[in-house]
């Protein structure tokens, strides 16, 4: 929390966070997913998030998340994002994938307020990390239980990085699994990695779960993904985060 502990806003950290989600000082950003038989257009994205400094600067999620997770407050700071963001789902034909941090998976507050917004089913998805949904597994299983009741989707996130077995997340019915950067990066140069990313793809197709892979940078990258077989990509190489009002603006994606 160094940046946070240099700056006399954050002289009583708890209460300092307290006030930024009653003053709606986040910015919500988004990262298009493009499926690759379609690569000009997007109509997904994760949603990520940005603090508001009082100099306007805007800081990234590691610099933050750190101060929520010590005092025990990451289930407001998700639940308000669920909030704002279920509010621009009217007339936007994106699905937006929403984070989840570990401990939120303990409580039952997003479902809840799932079903109190009443978004239209199937419209925003829950991404969470495949290591929280190990530590947590039983906490997982009741949330993702809750979340699909309330009509949410579910995204395991960086899937991979350590196994590539499906069986302990099947009960889980995931509706994407990401395949994380580890794999993608040095996917042109590395043959286990091919042989790795070619396992997860017949895994999905098997089970008629959707791929993305994340990190991808480069063209080259994009078309290796194609010719394997998976069907989704996120990456600086498809679109950079932009500030959610930009890129509502169309459906149309021009790579950054």
């Amino acid at each position: 929390m160094k940046a946070l502990d240099s700056n006399s806003d954050w002289e009583k950290p708890k209460a300092r966070l307290n006030e930024a989600l009653r003053r709606d000082e986040f910015e919500l950003f988004l990262q298009p997913i493009i499926a690759l038989a379609r690569p000009g257009e997007w109509h997904m994205a994760e949603v990520l998030i940005r603090l508001r400094q009082e100099e306007k600067a805007l800081l990234p999620p590691g610099e933050f998340l750190p101060a929520f997770d010590l005092f025990g407050m990451l289930p407001q700071l998700d639940s308000w994002v669920l909030r704002k963001v279920a509010r621009r789902l009217a007339g936007s034909p994106v699905r937006f994938s929403i984070n989840v941090s570990g401990p939120t998976l303990e409580e039952e507050v997003l479902p809840r307020l799932l079903r109190d917004l009443d978004v239209p089913r199937g419209r925003l998805l829950f991404e969470i990390e495949e290591s929280d949904l190990v530590a947590r597994a039983r906490a997982a299983e009741r949330f993702c239980d809750a979340i699909r009741a309330a009509g949410g989707g579910i995204v395991i996130d960086g899937f991979g990085r350590q196994n590539l077995s499906f069986e302990r997340f099947a009960g889980l019915r995931p509706d994407f699994v990401k395949i994380d950067g580890a794999l993608t990066r040095p996917l042109l140069s590395d043959e286990a990695s091919v042989l790795r990313v070619q396992t997860i793809q017949r895994l999905g197709e098997a089970l008629g779960v959707g791929l993305i892979a994340e990190c991808v940078e480069t063209p080259d990258v994009l078309l290796q993904l194609d010719s394997l077989g998976v069907g989704h990509a996120q990456g600086y190489g498809v679109c950079r985060p932009k500030p959610i009002d930009e890129l509502l603006l169309g459906e149309r994606l021009l790579a950054a």
